[in-house]
């Protein structure tokens, strides 16, 4: 009967120790945390990674540790570097965010990440996936809306400089009404798609932020790509052209009036007339 008594008592002491040692591994775990968000805002990343692994090390479970981790790994990722050593970081922060939406898969944060870790790669494709991954989480995020059109832009570009190059040209940004037709048919089988969708994403993202100038600014460049499409009509080239200096002026007003809004707001909103 004693050696019965004594079975649960030593378990429930167990028990508390382990308790108790997760509660100290915790509490160091979130010290740890805190030295790597030191280092980290004052641009010591290497050592931020060393306190966020030991935080992640002290409470596996520790998500913010995770998710502060792949970001440090994030912003040592130099843009349109190939290096191998840039790209293994760009992967370590990938695979540090996809460890959060392992856990929450419609965190806006980490999808965020790791397109704009994939862009700055000059992996589009990939890209553009994660930001639809963002709108279908935040349907109104207008950021998300605008980098899926500048994308799109961006690709067409690349495909219209290579395509017009083959054809003795260089892009004239208003349609290359000089291209072949045989131009004018391989940037309809490269471009259409892109064009439509950057059209499509841009417009909304002006839809959602009404003064989005850098919107207004892809989607004008995204009509020039536009006007490269129309072959042999040259009406329609003109209209898409049309639709470009449309939203160059739309854009400059834009900008004007978010100039306008930023100094009112750091003079406080006080108009001296």
């Amino acid at each position: 009967m004693k050696l019965t008594a004594r079975i649960p008592v030593t378990a429930a002491m167990l028990a508390l120790l382990l308790s108790s040692v997760t509660g100290c591994n915790r509490l160091k775990a979130r010290d740890q945390l805190n030295k790597g968000i030191a280092a980290f805002k004052n641009a010591r990343y290497e050592e931020a990674v060393n306190h966020f692994q030991t935080s992640i090390e002290l409470d596996p479970k520790y998500e913010q540790a995770r998710l502060y981790l792949a970001t440090a790994y994030a912003y040592q990722v130099v843009p349109n570097l190939d290096t191998p050593e840039n790209l293994k970081t760009a992967q370590k922060a990938i695979d540090g965010f996809q460890s959060v939406l392992a856990h929450d898969p419609s965190d806006v944060t980490a999808l965020k990440q790791i397109a704009s870790i994939y862009r700055n790669t000059k992996k589009f494709d990939e890209a553009k996936e994660y930001e639809k991954k963002v709108i279908a989480v935040s349907p109104n995020d207008a950021e998300a809306h605008y980098t899926v059109g500048f994308v799109d832009w961006a690709l067409a570009y690349k495909s219209a400089l290579n395509i017009l190059a083959a054809d003795g040209l260089t892009d004239d940004g208003n349609g290359n009404a000089k291209k072949s037709k045989g131009a004018c048919q391989k940037l309809q089988q490269a471009n259409t798609e892109l064009v439509n969708e950057g059209l499509q994403y841009l417009q909304k993202a002006i839809e959602i932020n009404p003064t989005y100038d850098d919107a207004m600014q892809y989607l004008q460049l995204t009509y020039r790509r536009k006007a490269d499409l129309e072959c042999g009509d040259d009406a329609a080239r003109k209209a898409d052209l049309a639709k470009a200096d449309e939203w160059i002026q739309k854009a400059m007003g834009a900008r004007k009036e978010n100039e306008r809004k930023k100094e009112e707001k750091a003079g406080g909103g006080v108009s001296l007339q």
